[in-house]
């Protein structure tokens, strides 16, 4: 798994994860994204688009996240699924929890206007 800081855009945060995000990769989404929130980061768009794989350990890793990030009045969107992971985000019901949008575009549009 690869994380990318793909751009600013206002007060948002856009990331780019790709690979496979599981048991032994979603601890370091999680690293990284806390030291992100630790320098005072509190929204985010993960752009999903190269992401091969979710597990329930990526679930989890993001759902702490979000927890966080609740907490400081931040949030995270999420964008540009691939259609297995998607899958996994309607199977679980996380899609009813964390904001997910087709394209990173309108995820930001979402972000500034919240």
């Amino acid at each position: 798994m690869e994380i990318i800081k793909s751009g600013k855009e206002n007060n948002l945060l856009v990331v780019k994860v790709t690979g496979r995000m599981d048991a032994v990769t979603a601890p370091e989404f999680e690293k990284q994204l806390t030291g992100w929130i630790d320098e005072g980061e509190i929204i985010f768009v993960i752009d999903f688009s190269a992401l091969e794989y979710i597990s329930s350990a990526g679930l989890r890793s993001i759902l702490v996240i979000a927890k966080k990030l609740k907490s400081l009045n931040g949030k995270i969107l999420l964008a540009n699924m691939e259609e297995s992971v998607n899958e996994v985000f309607e199977i679980s019901g996380f899609n009813s929890i964390i904001p997910v949008f087709d394209t990173v575009q309108t995820a930001i549009r979402h972000g500034m206007a919240s």
